[in-house]
């Protein structure tokens, strides 16, 4: 290429970080903002969105949640936008960075979640259970998160509806949630051992293999960006020691 095209190239993909940066720079200021005003003010929260979030969504976490995501795409829009604009090579290399990080971190992430499915139930039994017995029943947001999803999903407890022996909810009604027993009641043992109600974990592992496709295809696209950016940022801190 002529020296003028390569010049107009250069011109091109570094005003497309820009904006692709300050899209994402937007963004995080947005969820950084939403996450603060979940965390101070909670209850507006829950007003505005109703049911669905004071029963699906515990707002501590939500909101925590959306703080650091937030935070970290106002770090990499800023970086990749800042470092762009003033042809930073040390913000471009700090830009290709911590994007390849949360690449590795994604990558890692999906292999841990392939390979240890089983040691993720073993953990989850030994951290889920105890409280179901203990806050199931007792606790409103926990109880009316768990209605929900056993409503919802179709399913009972974590495992099956031996997770709510022994529970706080079991001693006080002496009986298991209804959705153990397909909604049928009274939902004692022997009805909820017929029924044999499958746990949620099992069925939402079994809903992500029925979409296996979709969310392989959103991360597929998701890593590919990621490549992008990082192949972006590459090139304009090459082509800087060419100017």
């Amino acid at each position: 290429l002529s020296p003028g095209a390569k010049m107009g190239c250069f011109t091109f993909i570094k005003v497309m970080m820009i904006l692709f940066n300050l899209a994402i720079f937007l963004s995080g200021g947005t969820l950084l903002g939403v996450g603060i005003w979940v965390k101070v003010d909670g209850e507006s929260f829950l007003n505005i969105f109703g049911a669905l979030s004071s029963s699906i969504l515990q707002v501590v976490n939500v909101s925590y949640l959306l703080i650091v995501i937030g935070a970290i795409l106002l770090v990499i829009g800023f970086l990749g936008c800042y470092g762009a604009q003033k042809e930073s090579k040390c913000l471009l290399m700090m830009f290709f960075s911590v994007v390849l990080i949360i690449f590795i971190a994604e990558v890692a992430a999906a292999v841990l979640a392939l390979v240890f499915t089983g040691l993720a139930e073993t953990l989850l039994t030994g951290l889920v259970t105890p409280l179901l017995k203990e806050k199931y029943g007792m606790d409103d947001t926990f109880t009316a998160i768990w209605n929900a999803t056993m409503t919802e999903v179709h399913c009972c407890g974590l495992n099956n509806y031996t997770d709510f022996n022994n529970s706080y909810y079991y001693e006080v009604h002496d009986s298991y949630p209804t959705p153990c027993c397909d909604m049928q009641e009274p939902c004692n043992s022997t009805l909820a051992a017929k029924m044999a109600v499958e746990g949620c974990f099992k069925q939402i592992l079994d809903e992500i293999r029925t979409n296996a496709g979709v969310a392989g295809g959103v991360a597929a696209g998701i890593g590919a960006l990621e490549i992008a950016a990082m192949a972006v940022s590459m090139y304009l801190y090459c082509r800087l020691d060419e100017k």
